[in-house]
């Protein structure tokens, strides 16, 4: 399985004939970057806070679309991505909006207990701060961790799996 690249409309998404059509219409026409992905925010339902940055590729689009439940393409495994299907963190869709020109969507969730989506353990992928208005020199950034504690125990909740992080 791949992320596939723009090859046309997909099961219930329409061909991209105008920009008034994409911008104005009332028809789900996105528009896939050159490895076929839109970009997706994630926001608690409950609090605003932004829990998560990921990626769809049109399957997973459908499948959110399809099942109130948050899909992603994984860039890290390759792979369509059921968020939750290991953790038991599933996002159960509030709202799904897309941007004005449809390459960009938003979404709203819920989630049981914690509402963690981060896979380090933090509530939100989100967790350090990066100082404004330094100067930047020769040695690293220093982040700040604006999440001082971890929602839950990630070897307790993946076990053995294989961190997605890539070096």
């Amino acid at each position: 399985m791949s992320a596939t690249k723009d090859t046309g409309p997909e099961r219930g998404f329409a061909q991209r004939l105008s920009v008034e059509q994409v911008e104005e219409g009332d028809e789900l026409a996105p528009k896939f970057d050159a490895d076929g992905l839109l970009p997706v925010v994630t926001t608690s339902a409950k609090t605003g806070e932004v829990l998560m940055l990921g990626y769809m590729n049109a399957e997973a689009l459908q499948r959110t679309v399809e099942t109130g439940e948050a899909h992603y393409w994984s860039r890290s495994r390759q792979c369509l991505w059921h968020k939750g299907a290991t953790s038991g963190f599933v996002q159960k869709v509030v709202e799904m909006r897309i941007d004005d020109d449809q390459d960009a969507v938003w979404l709203r969730v819920e989630m049981p207990g914690e509402e963690a989506s981060c896979h380090v353990g933090f509530r939100s992928c989100f967790y350090r701060s990066l100082p404004l208005g330094k100067a930047l020199d020769e040695a690293p950034v220093k982040l700040t961790f604006e999440e001082q504690e971890k929602t839950f125990d990630p070897k307790e909740v993946y076990g053995d799996a294989p961190n997605p992080t890539q070096l």
